[in-house]
């Protein structure tokens, strides 16, 4: 760590975490049109709220041009001053300026909850539509942390930075305007300090960001490395790791301490570069309108509204810049829910679609990463009606295979076809009206059981959910429940087990009544007993189907037709369980390990 934190940032940590993303992050282009949009989408809101923050500052101007001259009037002697007419216009003036202050801030408000609805719903859209392996790929971390915590960082930006923005730009203006109107040569006052603010907000724009960014990435470092500790603090004893944890942490704070010092150190150079150019245009104001008093060019009525309009000039600056720093930091968190966009959806092709049930695999290699293969050259069919099942080591590409076989992922080399079709041709909603995939992963949303269910048919009546429930032996719990049906389920509602979780999506797959199922390690929560017997019911509502089953429990290989053993990516036995156990080769010493 550097010495001189005070006027360099920190020095990169090799050891320091680092973060990274497999969903892109938008480009400054991407950024830019996505912006541009919206702005277009809501020009309406915007030109309402800049009308109504034009007449407040309008009417905020009111007062300093009837002090101007009211200074004109004492300067030449008069004796009516019209006091009464300038208390009743003031205080006119202040009403007007009181009701459309707060229509600013009701109009700024709405717009920016209105845009960052959109923007949620934009996100939503567009991470649906994405492509079934790039999430499969992503995993489903990267795409929560966007819509959660980048959404949370832009909610203030959006909902107080864009009008703030826009008021601050529309108040500074209409003031400069007003001061030119008034008095053109003290409009030169703001050219002689506008070269120094500039100067000093480009210095600290291009440093604040990172530095923020940074800043905020030590204190997160701080606190996982201290509840890392806390949760593990039985094993920090037992292996004697006390000190290494304590150096760890008292370097992770350094670390962070040594950013917060050098974001301290931009705003104590950034604030008093703000308040010297407001003494600047204020001083510069009157020192020229001084000049031109004494000359007899100007009035000095004239100077004392100029005098009060470069000095309300402060308030929005301060608005501009406080809010255009808050927006670049924001501009991150933007790019990456918009970076989204930057992955164009699969199309597929209309005029690909299947013609039959048959599933095949043809010299089929696939990869995670180029040039690294999981599978290789993989060839296999599967009859209509078949039960397949999968075994093998972990690690050997059992899952990877069977999402090739459901249309996720498609393949780096050879086919797999439905039908005769390409998977990878088709359109992904065909593809999922002929192919199923249950995993391991099993979500529960948050609505009533019978909206988790209809997600799989929107037509479903009550009679055939319960049936489907019935299926998989859910419909137990599920009538036990007091509203039925009706019962409010996921975040606020009623906690499911995540066996229940489990049946409820398998409850979604008989209702989906797909013709090919993928199943991988889809009864895996359940109690072997329990996983038993719901195979058991399963198997009479699969009945007629074809189905790929993923399995480290050897009992639902033993029920299927055809057994593929799979090892290192390649299919290295195939056959029933019968004839393999009898081969005497890989699957038959996995069932004597499973049998003991």
């Amino acid at each position: 760590m550097t010495a001189a934190i005070g006027l360099t940032p920190p020095a990169h940590d090799p050891a320091a975490p680092e973060s990274a993303t497999t969903l892109p992050v938008g480009t400054p282009a991407t950024v830019r049109a996505y912006v541009t949009g919206l702005l277009r989408r809501h020009r309406a809101a915007f030109a309402v709220l800049v009308s109504v923050n034009a007449v407040a500052v309008i009417a905020s101007m009111v007062g300093p041009y009837l002090l101007g001259s009211l200074v004109d009037r004492l300067a030449e002697g008069a004796r009516d001053l019209h006091l009464p007419v300038t208390v009743g216009l003031f205080t006119a003036a202040l009403l007007v300026q009181t009701v459309f202050v707060r229509m600013v801030r009701l109009r700024g408000a709405m717009l920016g909850e209105e845009m960052l609805a959109d923007l949620r719903e934009d996100f939503l859209v567009r991470s649906v539509a994405l492509p079934p392996g790039v999430l499969e790929r992503a995993g489903t971390g990267d795409l929560l942390s966007r819509i959660t915590t980048d959404i949370d960082r832009l909610a203030e930006a959006m909902r107080e930075a864009v009008p703030q923005l826009t008021v601050g730009v529309v108040w500074a203006g209409l003031l400069i305007g007003g001061l030119t109107v008034t008095a053109p040569p003290l409009a030169l006052a703001v050219l002689v300090a506008a070269p120094l603010l500039v100067v000093g907000c480009r210095w600290y724009f291009r440093r604040a960001p990172a530095a923020y960014r940074s800043e905020a990435a030590g204190y997160a470092a701080v606190a996982a490395a201290l509840a890392e500790t806390v949760d593990a603090g039985r094993t920090v004893e037992a292996h004697r790791l006390g000190a290494r944890r304590v150096a760890l942490s008292d370097r992770r704070i350094k670390e962070w301490t040594a950013w917060e010092r050098y974001t301290l150190y931009l705003r104590s150079v950034l604030f008093p570069v703000i308040n010297v150019t407001h003494t600047t245009v204020l001083a510069a104001v009157l020192l020229i309108g001084g000049v031109f008093v004494l000359n007899g060019w100007m009035d000095v009525g004239d100077l004392t509204t100029g005098a009060l309009l470069a000095q309300m000039l402060v308030e929005p600056v301060g608005i501009i810049l406080r809010w255009y720093d808050e927006l670049q930091v924001a501009q991150v968190s933007l790019a990456r829910l918009v970076g989204v966009r930057d992955i164009e959806p699969e199309r597929g092709d209309e005029s690909v679609g299947p013609d039959g049930r048959e599933v095949r695999a043809r010299e089929v290699r696939f990869g995670y990463r180029e040039g690294v293969d999981v599978l290789h050259r993989v060839s296999m069919e599967v009859a209509p009606g078949t039960r397949m099942a999968l075994v093998g080591p972990s690690g050997a590409g059992k899952s990877t295979l069977g999402r090739l076989l459901a249309g996720i992922y498609a393949p780096r080399a050879g086919r797999v076809t439905l039908g005769g079709a390409e998977l990878s041709r088709m359109p992904a909603e065909r593809v999922r009206e002929h192919v199923a995939l249950v995993n391991q992963e099993h979500h529960v949303f948050v609505g009533s059981l019978r909206d988790n269910l209809l997600l799989a048919r929107t037509g479903a009546e009550d009679a055939e959910l319960w049936a489907a429930l019935g299926a998989v032996d859910a419909d137990g719990w599920a009538r036990a429940l007091d509203d039925g049906l009706d019962t409010g389920v996921g975040s606020g509602g009623l906690a499911l087990t995540p066996a229940q979780a489990q049946q409820i999506a398998l409850a979604r797959l008989v209702l989906a009544d797909p013709h090919t199922l993928v199943l991988d390690e889809a009864t895996s929560l359940l109690d072997p007993r329990a996983a038993r017997h719901l195979e058991r019911s399963l198997a009479r509502v699969l009945e007629g189907r074809t189905v790929v089953a993923i399995a480290h429990r050897l009992h639902t290989a033993h029920d299927a037709d055809v057994i593929a053993v799979v090892e290192e990516g390649r299919i290295t036995e195939l056959g029933s369980h019968d004839d393999l156990v009898a081969a005497g080769g890989a699957y038959a010493a996995l069932w004597r390990s499973w049998h003991g």
